[in-house]
C-alpha cells in the first residue's frame, strides 16, 4: 500500500522542544507524530462506538421499557470485579 502525505504541522515552539525532548535515540519526530495520531484516532473511534452503542442502549430500553437502576447495576459491576480479582490471585 502506498503511503499519503498529512499537511504540515505548525506548533508553537515549547510543543516542539517537548516532543524533542522524548524522542528515542535516532528517532525523528515523525514517528512519534504519527504513533500520536493513530492513539488519537483509535481514541476517537472507540468514544464514538461507545456513544452509538449507548445510544443503541437508550432506543432498546424506550422501546422495551426495560431499565435497570444504576445502583444494581454497580453493585453487580462490583461483584464481577472481585471475583476477577479473586481469580487472578489464586494464580
Amino acid at each position: 500500500m502506498k503511503t499519503a502525505s498529512l499537511p504540515s504541522l505548525r506548533v508553537d515552539p515549547e510543543l516542539r522542544q517537548a516532543a524533542e525532548s522524548v524522542l528515542l535515540d535516532g528517532e525523528s519526530p515523525s514517528p512519534l507524530m504519527e504513533s500520536s495520531l493513530r492513539a488519537s484516532v483509535n481514541r476517537r473511534q472507540m468514544q464514538r462506538d461507545f456513544v452509538a452503542r449507548g445510544l443503541q442502549s437508550r432506543d432498546e430500553a424506550r422501546r422495551t421499557g426495560e431499565y435497570y437502576d444504576a445502583t444494581d447495576v454497580h453493585a453487580e459491576l462490583e461483584a464481577m470485579l472481585v471475583a476477577a480479582e479473586k481469580s487472578q490471585g489464586n494464580r
